[in-house]
């Protein structure tokens, strides 16, 4: 297998876990209250990657050489991604609903590129470029609902009562939030590309992420005190579910941090963002989701495997 082949296949294996993730999480946020949740689902991912890790070293049998370099590109990895693009993409959520907050996460690819691009000089093909716009503009299309572009637009030149100054109603806009959360996203991966070259470890990267951003959520998070409380009167299911997220979310982020090291990092993001085309048919088929197939959704879906396609194929 050509280490092309390889990479495509570990970011497919990430996408389709991050799809069973999504899929879990709609399911969860109706039992647990979502800032909990994310607080369980990170723990959750120190202790599975801690455990797979251990079965790793004994199954190698041999001591993992030490990379200070790649231990800190990873650990500020979980800052940008772990913590910082999950604390922006979960404001924008409470705030403005998730159609709105999810519109903006598929520009991450585009930003990953960029900034490879500005600290890596990883560039991309012509043929590729316009694969990777043909996936985005699908992706939006799938996942843009009816008047929610309408939506972002009347929310930025509303009056904002009580009366706020610009600066202000700018970064409580779900435009900075979705931004600023796709760029920290995009930042976290570039990080993570750049370990994995140097330190061979997905699996011991994607531990050291979850445990920097476990401790700055722990650290940041409102009503610290209270935290044992609500999980001893938390909805046992809610914490079942969101456990399972976190089973699910790390084991995608090994495959991923795993598929930088063969691909480009931008095409590794692309593929693993490309849930909502599996996650729309299934949504519906487990009665999730209520909104209809139209045009739109169809014409998104065939744009998207267009320019996977090309990418894939060229």
């Amino acid at each position: 297998m050509s280490d092309t082949t390889l990479g495509l296949a570990l970011a497919s294996a990430a996408l389709l876990l991050f799809t069973a993730g999504t899929l879990v999480t709609k399911a969860a946020a109706k039992r647990l209250d979502l800032g909990l949740g994310f607080v369980v689902a990170t723990f959750v991912n120190v202790v599975f990657s801690a455990a797979v890790l251990g079965v790793q070293w004994l199954l190698r049998g041999e001591a993992v050489t030490w990379n200070a370099m790649a231990f800190w590109l990873f650990a500020l990895a979980g800052f940008f991604a772990t913590y910082l693009g999950r604390w922006f993409f979960y404001e924008s959520v409470v705030r403005f609903g998730p159609a709105k907050a999810s519109v903006f996460q598929v520009s991450s690819p585009l930003f990953t590129a960029l900034i490879a691009w500005a600290l890596l000089g990883e560039s991309l093909s012509p043929a590729v470029a316009t694969g990777m716009l043909l996936t985005v503009a699908g992706l939006v299309l799938v996942s843009l609902k009816p008047g929610v572009a309408k939506a972002i637009v009347a929310e930025a030149d509303a009056p904002a009562s009580p009366p706020l100054d610009r600066r202000t109603r700018l970064l409580q806009s779900v435009l900075f939030l979705g931004l600023c959360s796709s760029l920290a996203y995009a930042a976290g991966n570039v990080l993570r590309g750049m370990g994995i070259r140097r330190w061979n470890e997905p699996v011991l990267g994607a531990l050291v992420g979850a445990l920097c951003g476990l401790a700055l959520h722990l650290l940041f998070m409102r009503d610290k005190a209270g935290l044992l409380r609500r999980l001893c009167t938390a909805s046992r299911g809610g914490l079942g579910c969101f456990a399972l997220l976190g089973v699910t979310t790390i084991s995608a982020q090994m495959c991923s941090i795993a598929s930088m090291r063969y691909i480009p990092l931008s095409i590794a993001t692309l593929i693993t963002l490309c849930t909502p085309l599996l996650v729309f048919p299934l949504s519906h088929w487990l009665r999730q989701n209520h909104d209809p197939i139209t045009p739109r959704t169809l014409a998104g879906c065939g744009m998207t495997l267009l320019g996977i396609g090309v990418i894939v194929l060229r």
